[in-house]
Order: structure tokens, then sequence, then C-alpha cells
């Protein structure tokens, strides 16, 4: 066994410590650090697997040119010369960088740095403006500063936590947890959660509203509007502290409570016990995430809910205030070190003279940017233009995660010169690049990222760099280095790195700007690589302590005159759209994938919960469009179509529609469910609304359905439909066509690349239109696929995992066609536990035998016992079974 190394998780904002131990057989174990302060100990489903997702399939080892392996000496003389000449010819804003929150704060910093100070444009922007560039704006206009004022004790001292727009129980899984365990101590804690989907995390909420899209600003003015009315404003906070009350209870009061329920969709009894409930408790923390972010009025939403906690006073203390929840690893340090378009390194504003002059000065650079430079659907839509001529992608997927996803495709089709950074070698996006640059991957690169309470945690390397992988921050220092920036760009570590950017969050700082980190400035490479997480502020003027973690409960903002900002808060026009489209797309994260899943689609454990894209249809909807469970369905509207397989469930109402956003062209066919979404931003912060397209439904017209198991990749390319998802030991997919598939043994061959020679066996019964073929190697299964005119019944996990199974004899290798075990041998089911690997079945099987509580599940079937991310579902499942023993 390995050295163990304590390192933070590459998935969500929670930001967990990990402890990791490379093991003699080339795996490496995954432990949760119980030392670490945002997770003690505790990971999801996705952390958990994260041993699983470190093998070297798929990476781009070698920087390529044109498809052919180069030196990174060629590589980056291009990229140097292409951008040099790029900006001689057409001046600085025709070339752009677009960044991620995958990136670590030290490649962030390095980044901006050289686009801002050295290019003299302000064209680098991130994936992160699809996720938290409202709350960014929200925050800016109410507190002067791009500031989150909690942190996460407060969401176990709260008696009171509204979650808006946030899946806590599958995006944050950690956080989730935390809040399950506070109010298993105190049952008199309230959750309301606010969604129009009834997502798992239902599961705690003592009040779910199942508002109308878009209608948050209308809800939480009119909570603004209930507090004046009940006397519940903090009239002497709000003197002191604030400016802006009455304009803002104006617009607050300019929608009537009739108004209001018809706006929101929420009964009159519901909306008033909700306000009741959060004007009624001191301790109220609004905890919210895309759902308020991803929206023509993100910024708005965000203020509405700012208003209400500055009227009252509720911000800064122990449990309570608004509470921004991070989707990315690193959303908050990429906006820390001003990897956004409109902001400046440590904080400091861009349109503020003294601030690029100070920054300018420090970083002693040539130029300084002068003017925001263009956000991301702005970004792209220039490519697609013309006016950037040379772009530069890092540790992103944009054809699969921008709105308009097509479109994107197009712009980079046409765009001279792209680079691509990253660590596959076939993303939707790096296909398209003239230059690919092998990045290094979580466990192989190191530096620091910041976590939803700014907490600023270690990310280290405990692998070696495989091939010629390289830092994202070597590659641009180097870059840097050939356009004659050397002196600026003279990195030996990402501790430099760290050193020079916590001197610049305290240069001239003085309390002035909230982001300080001083205290570590001077810090040696040793202690470096020993940092502990800590929270800023961090001055070096005095040490911290809890009360410093928190902002503004005794005012202290970061405004010209230091108060906060009310901010009179507007509602979106309604779409012209909707009605040649009647239904309401929504999308979002699944529990156990992640992004694109170039690392998550690596794990087999993880696509067992749900491996193939699907569409939530509430029962009625499904009726009408003549869909049945399990059908295909054609989801369009004028900008493309996606298919994907039907869900009907109630948890969305009638005339909405869910569908993840995770599948890309490596893993669907035809799954990009982005493609479908306008281009249309908050007129603020620049953030798509990617929660609220207007789409139609129809039944896909597939004649036959197939489901494959391999030992080696499927060949599916020609198939009108497929999803391919790891199974142990080989793949598995589904599949599907418009046409009568003929020749089942030339299918059967062709998918699973079978020799001539080989042993099959099949089985066809035409009456019900079904056929399946075997394929074995001696004793070992090459793979089985099943043919039949509808979606194929078989026991999948079951049939997958036959792949290291052993078929001497003919009895075992007619089970694997007939698509079931045998008789008395347990059949799990589709996995609801990843961690555990514990099925449907399982879990029925203990309900019925009297287990009626998720404890009791977990003691008999060690459900839910790891991560804890899928308790939600083991509760669904057991009130479904006790409603059927009911009746």
């Amino acid at each position: 066994m390995g050295c163990s190394t304590k390192t933070t998780c590459p998935y969500c904002g929670v930001g967990c410590g990990v402890v990791a131990t490379p093991m003699p057989n080339g795996r490496v174990d995954i432990k949760g650090d119980e030392d670490h302060p945002s997770n003690f100990g505790k990971l999801c489903s996705k952390g958990a697997a994260l041993g699983e997702t470190l093998d070297l399939e798929g990476r781009l080892l070698s920087p390529e040119i044109n498809g052919k392996a180069a030196s990174w000496d060629d590589a980056l003389d291009l990229v140097a010369q292409k951008f040099k000449q790029t900006i001689a010819d057409y001046g600085p804003d025709s070339v752009a960088f677009y960044v991620s929150g995958q990136m670590l704060t030290e490649d962030y910093y390095v980044a901006n740095k050289l686009m801002k100070g050295f290019f003299g444009s302000a064209n680098i922007d991130t994936n992160s403006r699809l996720c938290m560039a409202s709350s960014v704006a929200g925050h800016r206009r109410a507190f002067g500063s791009d500031t989150v004022p909690g942190i996460y004790e407060d969401l176990e001292l709260a008696d009171v936590i509204v979650l808006v727009g946030s899946n806590l129980a599958w995006c944050h899984p950690v956080i989730y947890q935390r809040i399950v365990a506070a109010k298993a101590i105190r049952p008199n804690m309230k959750v309301v959660l606010v969604d129009p989907r009834r997502t798992m995390t239902a599961d705690i909420a003592d009040i779910h509203l199942a508002v109308a899209p878009d209608s948050d600003v209308a809800l939480f003015n009119g909570l603004l509007s209930y507090i004046s009315q009940q006397g519940a404003i903090d009239a002497d906070y709000v003197a002191r502290h604030t400016n802006g009350l009455p304009e803002a209870l104006e617009a607050a009061q300019s929608l009537s409570f009739e108004k209001l329920v018809e706006r929101t969709g929420l009964p009159a009894a519901e909306l008033s016990a909700f306000y009741a409930l959060w004007t009624g408790n001191e301790k109220v923390v609004t905890v919210y995430s895309q759902g308020v972010n991803q929206s023509l009025s993100g910024t708005d939403k965000v203020n509405a809910i700012i208003n209400c906690h500055l009227a009252t006073g509720r911000i800064g203390r122990p449990g309570m205030g608004p509470f921004s929840i991070t989707g990315q690893p690193n959303a908050m340090g990429g906006r820390e070190v001003g990897g956004l378009a409109n902001m400046l390194a440590s904080h400091m504003a861009l349109e503020e003279p003294a601030h690029r002059e100070l920054v300018q000065r420090f970083w002693n650079a040539p130029v300084i940017a002068d003017k925001p430079g263009l956000k991301a659907v702005e970004m792209f839509d220039a490519v697609a233009d013309g006016r950037i001529k040379a772009i530069w992608i890092m540790a992103t997927n944009p054809v699969v995660s921008m709105p308009d996803a097509g479109a994107i495709e197009n712009a980079l089709k046409a765009c001279p010169f792209v680079v691509v950074s990253d660590i596959m070698g076939k993303t939707d996006t790096v296909r398209h690049a003239h230059v690919k640059l092998p990045s290094l991957g979580w466990g192989e690169k190191d530096g620091t990222v910041t976590n939803s309470e700014r907490r600023i945690s270690h990310q280290k390397k405990f692998l070696p760099s495989p091939g010629n992988a390289k830092a994202d921050w070597w590659q641009m220092a180097e870059v840097a280095k050939r356009m004659g920036f050397g002196k600026a760009f003279d990195y030996d570590s990402t501790a430099a790195i760290f050193r020079e950017y916590t001197a610049l969050t305290a240069f001239e700082n003085n309390g002035k700007r909230d982001l300080d980190i001083g205290a570590y400035a001077e810090i040696s490479d040793q202690d470096y690589s020993a940092l502990k997480p800590f929270q800023w502020p961090a001055p070096m003027r005095k040490m911290q302590t809890t009360q410093d973690q928190r902002f503004f409960a005794n005012g202290g903002f970061f405004t010209v005159d230091g108060k906060a900002n009310f901010v009179a808060a507007s509602e979106p026009s309604e779409s012209a759209v909707k009605a040649h489209y009647p239904f309401t797309l929504n999308t979002g994260r699944i529990r156990d994938h992640w992004h694109t899943m170039t690392r998550t689609a690596k794990s087999p454990r993880l696509s067992a919960h749900i491996a193939e894209p699907f569409v939530e249809i509430h029962p009625s909807d499904a009726l009408k469009k003549n869909i049945r469970d399990a059908d295909l369905v054609c989801i369009k509207n004028g900008r493309s179509e996606i298919i994907v397989r039907a869900l009907i469930t109630d948890r969305v109402k009638q005339g909405h529609i869910f569908v993840p956003m995770h599948f890309t062209d490596q893993i669907a066919a035809n799954a990009r469910v982005d493609k479908l979404v306008a281009p249309a931003t908050d007129p603020i912060s620049g953030q798509p609304a990617l929660k609220n397209t207007h789409v139609d439904i129809a039944k896909y017209p597939a004649k036959q359905f197939g489901f494959v198991v391999s030992a080696a990749k499927p060949k599916l390319s020609e198939l009108s439909y497929w999803a391919l998802a790891k199974a142990e030991n080989g793949w598995c997919a589904e599949f599907a066509s418009t046409d009568p598939i003929v020749d089942m043994a030339q299918l059967a061959y062709k998918m699973l690349q079978l020799p001539q020679q080989v042993q099959t066996l099949s089985y066809t019964d035409n009456a019900l239109g079904l056929t399946r073929i075997a394929a074995f190697n001696k004793a070992a299964l090459l793979g089985v696929v099943y043919l039949s005119r509808s979606p194929v019944a078989v026991s999948r996990n079951w049939a997958s995992s036959q792949l290291g199974d052993d078929f001497s004899d003919l009895v075992s290798r007619w089970r694997v066609v007939a698509g079931r075990p045998a008789s008395g041998v347990p059949d799990k089911g589709t996995i609801i536990c990843s961690c555990m690997g514990v099925g449907i079945n399982q879990i029925r099987d203990a309900v019925s035998a009297g287990c009626h509580t998720v404890n009791a599940v977990g003691n008999a079937t060690c459900a839910g016992t790891n991560c804890g991310s899928c308790k939600a579902e083991l509760k669904v499942i057991i009130d479904e079974y006790q409603i059927v023993a009911a009746e």
C-alpha cells in the first residue's frame, strides 16, 4: 500500500476532503477525510467512486497538431505564433480564452493575468458563467462585492432552511446529509423546497412549493411585502446599513396577493404558510442554486432573496442569511482571480479605474483591459461571426454544455484557430481543435480550490504525470514566454503562483476589499504542500475566528458608502414561442454523473443507477401523446431535436418535462439537450436561461429495440438510437432502429466485432418479435444481443454482470440468452445504492420482510449506509410499498 494523500474532491462546490491511497494492484483507495471541515469524512457516490475514474483509457497523452502527434515545443510555438499574429493583425479582442471551474485557482490566475494584463483584452470567460454568474451579479449589486455571507455551519444552526431551485440530495449530497443529520437532532427544524419539480430533495421538505417556472421573483417580492405588512422589518439594521428599501418595497407591492397566487401557481394557503414560517423564525437560511441562477431574471431572483434578508437583518449571524451554493469545485476560485469577463483578479472591479491601475502596477503589465470582455454566449457568437479568430478552450466541453450547442459546434468548425486543453482525446469539443494540448487530471495536478463557503483547500498530486501531459498553468506560462512575456510568467511551481495571488489580494487593501488572504503571501513551498483548509478572509493583520468568517452582521458592506443596496426586482416577460411549443423543458444533473461524463462514465457502478438519457413526463401528458414507460421520445423545437427514453412520473407537473444535461455524442446517439436551449441570457449577468425552454414531444417511431452486453466496445454508430455505458468487464448499450433489422446474425457480428470463427447460441420467437444471440470464446462470454419489437425485457444489471463468469456448460449459456438468472438466484434489479451495489428488488424484499424505515432497510441490505445519497429514493420505495400494501 502506498502513502495516503489528503486532497480535495473535483466534483461539486461542497469541496469535500478526500484521502487517496495508491494500492499495489494499481488501483487507488478513496475515503472521506474525517478532518476536513466541509464533509467530516462523508463522500457522495461520485466522490466515493473517484478511484474508478483514474485509468488512462481515452486520455490525451501527447500534443497534437491537426490530428497528428507533435512535440510540446512545436505545439506551443504554433499557439504563441497564432495568437501573437492574430492580435497584431486584428487587435487583442480578436482572441479569447474559455476556461472552467474544473481548473485550479493557480491555473485560473495565470489565464486571467495573461489575457487581461498582457494581451490587453478581457475576452476570458468561464463555464461558471453558466452556473453562478447571476449570484455574482446579485451579490455585487447588493453588497458591492461578490461575497457569500454565510458558512455551512449556518445550515445546521438554522430553524428554517429554504432551498430554492436546488436539488441538494442529488447535486450536493454531503450538504444534504448534513441538513438531514441536523434535522434528526432538532426535529423542529423546518425545510422548505421551492422547485417546480418534486426532486429527491423533497424527502426532507416540510413544505414543497411547486412554483411555476421563473416565478421566484414574484414569490420573494411577495415575501418582502408580507414582511412589511407584518411589521417584521428590522428598522434599525435597515437605517444604519442599507439603502433603497422604499423602491424595493414599491416593486414588491405592485403585485396583489391574488396576482401572486396566479403567477406562482401556488394555492393561497401554501403561500401564506410559507410567508408566516419565514417571517416568524429569525434563524432562516435561504439556499439557492441553478434553478435561481439559470434564468432570464436570475440576477433579480438573487436580489429578491437578498432583499428579504436585508429587510430583517438576517444576514451574517449564526443560522441566518442568503446562501449561494456553487455548482463546480472551483467556481469560487475562478471568481476570486477574475475568471469572468467582467471582473478583475482578487475581486477587483474591471469598471473601476483605480482597481485597473492597481492590478496593472502589481503585475507590472504592459497593458490592462479597460472594458468588460465577451461573456460566454457573446464570446461564441463572436467566434461564429468572425470577430474572434483564435480561441483557447481549457477543461470544458462547450459543444455539450452551452445553450444552442449546435451553433457552438458550427462556430468552432469555422474558427480559424482553435486550441483545446483537455485530459481526454475525444470529446465533442476536442474533435474541432487544431491544436490539442494534454492536461493533467485529478490526482496528477496540484493547486487550490475554493468551495461554496469560501474555504480554500489543497488539491494535491498523488499520481505520476501520464505520458506528456502538463499542468494548465505551465501551458499558458510557456505560451506567454514565447510571446515575449517571460519575466512575468517565470513560475516554477503552483506555490509561486499562490504566493503572487495571495499577495495581490492584500495589496493596498487595508480592509477596503472583501477578499484578503495576505496571511499566506509569504508561504513557503513546504508549508504550501502541507496547506490545511482555511476560510477567507485571512488578512495578515489578525488571526481568524469563526465570527470573522461571516460577513455583514454589523454592516461593513463593500459599497462606496458602506451600505447594502436593496434592488427593485422585476419579473421576466413571458416567452412568445410557448404557444408553438407547449411543453416547458427543465434541465439539470442526476445523482451519479457529472457534467459531460468524461470522468464518471468510466465507473460501471455510477452508470448502474442511470445509464441512459431520459425524459420525465407527467402521466397525463404521456397518455395524450401515446407514450408509454420506456418508449423512446423525440423532443424538438425550431432549434434542434433529441431522442431520449421516457420515464413517466408525477415528479413533474403537467406540461413540464425534465432531461439531464450530461449526455454527449460520445455516450449517446442524439441526447445533447442544450441543442434545444435558446442562447438567451440574463441582461445583467449574461447567464443563459437553461431551465425554461419551450419544446414539443412525440413518440419516436422505433420499429425495433435492443440491448447489448459486450466485452469489447460495441459498434453502434449506424443505428438511429443508442446509449452506451461501462459495465464490469465490458460495456452495455441500449439501441433502437426505425427500420426493421432483417439479419440479426449480421447485426450481432458487426456490433460485437466478432471474429468469423466463434461459438454462438441464438433464440427467436417470431410471434413475440424476440431474437437473442450470444457469442462465446471457449468459456468466456464475448457478448449477447437482445432484440424486440418493444423495449427489451431483460434483467440488465444481471446480464451486464455475466461478462466475467464461466460459461463452460450449456445451461448457463441458455440463461444468458434468456436474460435472467436461474430460479432461486437473486436478481438485484435496477441499482438504487451505487456505493453498495444494492438493487431495487433487494430493497423491495427487505420492505416486504418488515423493514419499513430507511435505517431498517440499510441494516438488512447495506443500502444507504455509505454516502447516503440514495436515502431519499429508499424512502420513496418504502412509501410506495406501504401504499400498495394498504390497498
